[in-house]
Formats: C-alpha cells, structure tokens, sequence
C-alpha cells in the first residue's frame, strides 16, 4: 500500500519557498535601487516614478528603457570583471598555505 502524502507539510513547504522567494526579489530590488543611485531619491519621489513606468503604454519609450537597462548592467558587469582581472594581476599568487591568512607578517 502506499504512503499516504502529507499536503500540509507540501503546503508549508510551498508557502515557506514562496516567502524566500519574495524576501530574496525585494532584497534584489533594494539592491537596484542602491545600484542605480535612485536611492538619493525621497520614497515619494521613487514611487511617483515607478507609477509613472507601470503606467507607460508607449512601446517606443520601454524599448528605450530597456535598452539603457541593459546598457547599465552590462557595464556594471565589464567594470567587475576588470576590477578581477586587476586583482588577479596585481596580487600575486600564494604558495599553499606558506603566508599567514591574516597578512601579518608576525612582525612587532
């Protein structure tokens, strides 16, 4: 015979996934917000934007965003990643484990 599935234990399981998710897209928001400097921006301010973009019905004018968008992102994206290969050029390599972790030297 077979077990018999627990629905509650799915359900809060589900619910409990959910509530990541939602916490981890208002986190990542926040994260553009700062990203893009709309933090300077009052909540009034940012709201009466974003009203103002959910409202849009031009195609011309999201095509344009969007595209700034992405501009943005990729930007940010080539800025890291040569802010990593400066990195990796400029420090140089440690033997396994022969350098202390903290960067001192034992020097008093």
């Amino acid at each position: 015979m077979r077990k018999p599935r627990d629905y509650d234990a799915e359900l809060k399981g589900l619910e409990a996934k959910a509530k990541e998710l939602k916490s981890r897209k208002v986190q990542q928001l926040g994260e553009l917000v700062i990203a893009t400097g709309a933090d300077a921006f009052s909540a009034d301010e940012l709201a009466g934007a974003l009203i103002v973009l959910a409202e849009t019905t031009d195609t011309g004018k999201r095509e344009a965003w969007a595209k700034r968008g992405a501009a943005f992102f990729q930007r940010r994206s080539r800025r890291s990643q040569k802010r990593a290969d400066r990195n990796a050029k400029s420090t140089p390599a440690q033997s396994s484990g022969t350098q202390p972790a903290s960067g001192d030297n034992g020097a008093a």
